[in-house]
């Protein structure tokens, strides 16, 4: 389905695709993560828990670690040791870019993180008093594998029982392996196609990441790799057979992207720029920077791809602007990448917040709801961007309005704390699960500046039922969250914007005239400004509207 904002920018694209970015599972083993369980794991393994100590399980952790360092000893795999701090996918990034890898495991990274331990505790006659499980820093191994479906995988593995792992992925990689073996040509920077010569096959290709079948390509790429690269140091595969050890998988965190691809880049940089520009204080955006490239982007269209172009990776040369909207564990993002893309992403860093379930059987729905998120957030990006005031609606505002049976007061924009208020929902609009009333207080608090005792939830509770009741927000069924529909957002914008930038700057320029030379900086909005400035000097004037403080 087309959101709003690639719709009203669709004569501009050559194409769009929505596709699953980095996907992080969890692998883990569940009769090893409870005590009895745990037990019964060892003595299938060694026949009995007569050796079941602290000591034997730290040697089963030093194991795993020669092992690792022989194996790659003897297949020329390098094994580097990474200080706290250090980006572990840069490290092979790096390495990628200077090396021709095969299939398989091409590197190995060595870091300390904080993983499940069992500490055994045994009576002085040596039986075990208590077997207890808890958190510690100890080495992961992350084994860099090259995949030929799937490109680069990485598995970070614990070298502890019950070796807890992390199974990485990229989306991107997946397609870009896909769309190679159908002929279809690209460019590609990273995790992006920056350009495409079929965008419609690829989206193609990128859809079948959002179906059923996904599950079934994702559970047969971490077996293909996880027991045989990774848990066979602590384990051979006689005493993962002896001892059935299985790993079960669950989705930890997912990135959901939708992609626009302009034909010019300079149009896309107009056009992203003067979103940022409108939208930054309305939605509130914590996080806006730019990283700075080359000077411009190219203001013509570049020639087409041939498939021999596939494997193309580009360094990005360009200013790349990226802005931020958190909400708890789900993060929204849009940037530009390369010369032609304009990007919009949904972020969960932890699938436990979505509620729909973490096993991988729920990787359809939670790939779903992102996409979901994602399209929200674009329509209300465009609703809060361009903004528009029906008929009426001046004039219908201050008058009071019903909810039920219930009478409540209408909304009077010269009221410093109506206008707060209507600011903060517009700022919470682009929320993916709509917001509260507690969220709405807390959000005119941190706009404000004001303390909890200055805005209350209760106030926020009665500015909200105003709201209600003139349809600018809803409230679904018997749900304690409110949602603001898109035309509503759109009126909400043309309304803070006419009190704040039109009607504020205008009659306040009108009784102090602009003094001096022109600054420095003077943008084509400055020239508006002065422009209707100066043409309301003289309506004022015809009108008999005095725009000076009467004399004491």
């Amino acid at each position: 389905m087309v959101d709003e904002f690639s719709a009203r920018y669709g004569d501009l694209l050559s194409g769009t695709y929505d596709c699953v970015d980095r996907i992080v599972l969890n692998a883990f083993f569940s009769l090893g993560h409870s005590p009895g369980g745990f037990r019964t794991w060892w003595r299938r393994l060694h026949g009995d828990d007569e050796e079941l100590d602290s000591n034997h399980l730290m040697r089963m952790a030093g194991r795993f670690s020669r092992r690792v360092r022989a194996w790659a000893k003897a297949h020329d795999v390098p094994v580097v040791d990474c200080k706290s701090g250090e980006r572990k996918h840069r490290i092979a990034e790096e390495y990628l870019a200077t090396h021709s890898v095969g299939t398989g495991v091409f590197l190995i990274l060595v870091a300390r993180a904080a993983a499940t331990v069992w500490e055994v505790e045994r009576t002085s006659r040596g039986v075990i008093r208590n077997l207890a499980k808890k958190r510690a820093f100890v080495n992961h191994y992350s084994f860099h594998i090259m995949d030929p479906h799937w490109g680069h995988v990485t598995i970070k593995m614990s070298g502890h029982p019950p070796f807890g792992a992390q199974v990485i992925l990229n989306g991107h990689e997946y397609v870009a392996c896909a769309a190679r073996s159908a002929g279809i040509g690209f460019t590609k920077e990273g995790n992006c196609f920056t350009a495409v010569a079929d965008p419609q096959a690829l989206a193609r290709v990128a859809d079948t990441l959002s179906q059923q079948a996904t599950i079934g390509r994702l559970s047969q790429v971490c077996d293909r790799w996880i027991y045989s690269a990774c848990l066979c140091f602590g384990l051979d595969s006689q005493e993962q057979e002896a001892s059935a050890f299985r790993y079960s998988y669950s989705v930890y965190q997912v990135e959901y992207s939708r992609n626009l691809l302009f034909r010019v880049g300079g149009q896309m940089e107009r056009v992203f720029d003067t979103v940022v520009d409108r939208t930054r204080s309305r939605l509130d955006i914590a996080t806006l920077r730019t990283l700075f490239g080359t000077k411009q982007r190219p203001r013509i269209k570049t020639r087409d791809l041939s498939p021999r172009l596939g494997v193309v990776i580009e360094t990005p040369r360009h200013d790349l602007t990226l802005f931020k909207v958190h909400f708890g564990l789900v993060t929204l993002k849009g940037y530009t990448k390369g010369e032609h893309v304009l990007r919009f992403e949904a972020i969960v860093h932890n699938t436990k917040a979505l509620g729909v379930g973490r096993t991988l059987e729920r990787f359809p729905d939670i790939v779903t709801r992102l996409g979901a998120m994602v399209e929200r957030f674009c329509t209300a990006l465009d609703c809060v961007d361009v903004g528009f005031i029906p008929d009426g609606t001046l004039d219908h505002l201050p008058l009071p309005s019903q909810i039920g049976t219930t009478r409540v007061g209408g909304i009077d924009l010269n009221r410093p704390r109506m206008r707060s208020a209507m600011a903060a929902v517009l700022a919470l609009s682009a929320a993916p699960e709509g917001f509260t009333v507690a969220d709405l207080a807390a959000r005119v608090q941190a706009m404000t500046g004001q303390a909890e005792a200055d805005y209350t939830v209760r106030q926020a509770a009665y500015d909200l039922r105003k709201l209600r009741g003139k349809q600018l927000v809803t409230k679904p069924g018997r749900s304690r969250r409110y949602c603001v529909p898109p035309d509503a957002a759109r009126t909400m914008t043309a309304l803070v914007v006419l009190r704040d930038h039109v009607i504020g700057p205008i009659l306040a320029g009108c009784r102090v005239p602009m003094r001096g030379r022109r600054p420095n900086t003077w943008t084509v909005i400055d020239g508006d400004y002065e422009t209707l400035r100066r043409d309301m000097v003289g309506l004022f004037e015809n009108l008999g509207i005095t725009t000076r403080a009467a004399a004491a």
